[in-house]
């Protein structure tokens, strides 16, 4: 003890279990750095390899022998399906624009109109694909605040587009807007909401950005638009500095 070994031991002891702390710590940063680049990429590639494997399965069956490449080959083309798929709703899509197309629809939809539960699938699942694929300017293009589930507690809403018809008229505002406020972390659930506009708060984010604020349960926040001026400045001063710094110097006159 007097000699100071034990102390020289026990630092020496220490300083290997910090080396090895730091070494776990550096491995663990290391770790979660690459399933924070690799994650997405895996899932977007898994995602999209069982979206064209499920259409394969369920178009590839009613191409006719002649025309499948499986016929002559021993192995399935990925995306084969897909491809048919596409081909088919265009030539759909084409001649649903002609005349005789659209007596064809009518003809088609009088018929389901005439069955009980497939009129009602057919009309809700036709409703629903008209809202998705609706070009509307005013659908789900800018992010809000409204109280929820209480007053003084807010949460992100998707300002859809004025509220018509009778419901404003049984509240008694003259003014609503119906806003569509989606679940953490799924964005595709959610309530429809009807807001006096007095109510709502519009956000200076865009729809992408409160999306991603939803998904992430807060944990992506976008930058305010404030830091985002600042941002675009400095981009455009270090742009400045880089153009000046590569520009050709000028000549000087000879004398």
């Amino acid at each position: 003890m007097a000699n100071g070994k034990p102390n020289g031991a026990n630092g020496r002891a220490r300083r290997r279990r910090m080396r090895r702390a730091s070494i776990w710590l550096r491995l663990r940063n290391n770790f979660l750095t690459g399933f924070v680049v690799v994650a997405p990429v895996v899932i977007t590639l898994y995602l999209t390899w069982a979206f064209v494997s499920f259409v394969d399965a369920k178009v590839v069956p009613l191409v006719p022998a002649p025309y499948n490449p499986k016929t002559y080959f021993d192995f399935d083309i990925p995306g084969f399906g897909v491809v048919i798929f596409i081909l088919f709703t265009t030539i759909v899509g084409y001649f649903a624009k002609r005349v005789f197309g659209k007596q064809l629809i009518r003809f088609g939809e009088s018929l389901v109109d005439r069955t009980p539960i497939v009129r009602w699938l057919y009309n809700a699942l036709k409703q629903i694909v008209e809202t998705v694929m609706s070009q509307s300017k005013t659908s789900f293009r800018q992010a809000c605040l409204v109280e929820y589930p209480r007053r003084e507690l807010w949460a992100i809403a998707f300002v859809s587009t004025n509220t018509k018809g009778e419901i404003p008229g049984k509240t008694g505002a003259p003014e609503m807007v119906s806003v569509f406020l989606p679940t953490t972390p799924n964005p595709t659930s959610g309530f429809l909401l009807f807001v006096p506009r007095e109510d709502v708060i519009l956000l200076d984010m865009t729809v992408e950005e409160a999306a991603k604020l939803v998904i992430s349960a807060g944990l992506v926040t976008p930058p305010t638009k404030e830091e985002r001026a600042a941002l675009d400045a400095k981009n455009v001063q270090r742009k400045a500095q880089i153009a000046k710094a590569v520009a050709p110097k000028a000549k000087l006159p000879k004398a």
